[in-house]
């Protein structure tokens, strides 16, 4: 998240947190498609973790970016942590180490999604280069151990810091060694929004699957395909995982809410002050219980932010956000948003994939999703191996891709973006470039 929200409409009933979410249906005309990718910098001299501060850190690498793209810069004490742009709704932002995150525009078909992609990485290098910094497309940081990444200036990450031990054993892990890329989808209804939260949340294991690319933690194989997707499994119980919750009956908005109302928070912004309340529940915060802030109530922007801050394998905010995949090389960024959308955005192909999920229990869910990590597509649920059920979720896609008819000027369609995706499952491998990486002690290229 680029920037942390600035709405201070008190808010007096809870109906409104309610309503804030439902405000994100829309007609399927007005559907857009958001992707979200991180990447990892090194210097390309001596391969190591680029800090914040200096002539050829971090910061410098927003300013080119600044005065490259004309964005408005987000400064927070002083330090420029992230770009905007007021006219198409995209952003930079900053992970905790300094991962370089991209937060696309909403675009109509992923052929813009990959065209977006292209210019950004295009002027990324342009200013990055002549920095002597270069990016990473993995999961997590190979070869660096924790202590040696850098913390960027970043009031909310200070608060997460000093919280993440008391509630797991891999949080500052994955707040500074890890990367993804997300796709965020709408809905046009709150029925329309439960069913592709479910289908999403029970397929989610597909996408850790396919885009698994982190076998290497401090330059040796740590013995998973995802091992981002194993932080994810002991980070903060109470605010991820797969909410087994949405799956039964009476969900809806207000069920989210009620969750997210419970979920312990971590911070108040007033003004440039982050104010620590971690381990407050928002509840309490909405009755005026708050210790920290005795009698205060939140706004908007409380809400809002603290719904930034929820971590599950499939968010919702005022459209669903899919969490499951690791960072990869940019030729496979878009094939992520074209796999969701062309099994959510498709009515043939999300009845089709419910009718795959629909009767998978709680317990298998939830077993699925912790042995995907390490197995991938040889984990299985009921009598399936994963394998199976991902090419088949792939002709869904595909064939959904193809209904939905976007044509580039070439008149192809956003199915051609799952031929990556395709050529895995035909070789049933995942990373062709592992055991280059393990030769070479998962040094950075």
């Amino acid at each position: 998240m680029a920037r942390d929200q600035i709405d201070m409409t008190p808010l007096q009933s809870r109906d409104e947190l309610v309503a804030w979410i439902e405000a994100g249906v829309k007609p399927e005309s007005e559907f857009r498609i958001g992707t979200e990718h991180e990447k990892t910098p090194f210097t390309l001299e001596g391969h190591q973790p680029v800090p914040y501060e200096g002539v050829k850190g971090i910061g410098a690498l927003l300013e080119g970016m600044k005065l490259l793209l004309g964005w408005e810069p987000i400064v927070e004490r002083g330090n420029i942590i992230g770009l905007y742009d007021v006219t198409g709704g995209g952003a930079i932002s900053l992970e905790p180490g300094g991962q370089f995150e991209l937060s696309g525009a909403p675009v109509e078909t992923v052929h813009q999604t990959q065209s977006e992609l292209m210019a950004h990485l295009a002027q990324v290098r342009e200013v990055a280069t002549p920095l002597g910094i270069g990016f990473l497309g993995l999961g997590m940081t190979p070869s660096w151990s924790r202590a040696q990444i850098p913390v960027m200036p970043k009031g909310r990450y200070k608060i997460m810091r000093n919280y993440m031990p008391k509630v797991g054993q891999y949080g500052l892990d994955m707040m500074f060694r890890t990367c993804t890329v997300q796709t965020n989808l709408d809905f046009s209804s709150e029925a329309d929004m439960v069913k592709k939260l479910r289908v999403s949340l029970a397929l989610q294991p597909i996408a850790t699957a396919l885009f698994a690319n982190s076998p290497f933690t401090e330059g040796k194989p740590n013995g998973f395909l995802s091992f981002r997707s194993e932080i994810w499994r002991d980070t903060d119980n109470a605010r991820s995982g797969m909410i087994p919750f949405a799956f039964e009956d009476g969900m809806g908005f207000e069920r989210y809410v009620d969750y997210a109302l419970d979920v312990p928070m971590y911070f108040v912004k007033r003004g440039e002050e982050y104010i620590d309340v971690s381990g407050s529940s928002f509840r309490d915060f909405f009755a005026g219980n708050n210790k920290i802030l005795p009698g205060e109530r939140p706004t908007l922007s409380d809400w809002a932010n603290h719904l930034s801050t929820i971590f599950p394998e499939v968010r919702l905010k005022r459209y669903l956000e899919m969490r499951g995949a690791d960072g990869v090389p940019w030729g496979r960024l878009p094939a992520l948003p074209a796999f969701w959308v062309g099994l959510l955005y498709d009515n043939d192909s999300l009845d089709a994939a419910w009718d795959i999920v629909r009767h998978w229990t709680a317990a298998e869910r939830q077993a699925l999703r912790d042995d995907v990590p390490r197995f991938g597509f040889k984990a299985r649920i009921k009598d399936r191996y994963l394998f199976e059920i991902a090419k088949e979720c792939l002709v869904l896609s595909h064939a959904g891709l193809r209904r939905r008819g976007r044509i580039d000027h070439l008149g192809r369609d956003e199915s051609r973006f799952l031929e990556p995706l395709e050529r895995i499952i035909e070789t049933g491998r995942v990373e062709k470039f592992r055991q280059k990486f393990a030769r070479s002690t998962a040094k950075p290229s």
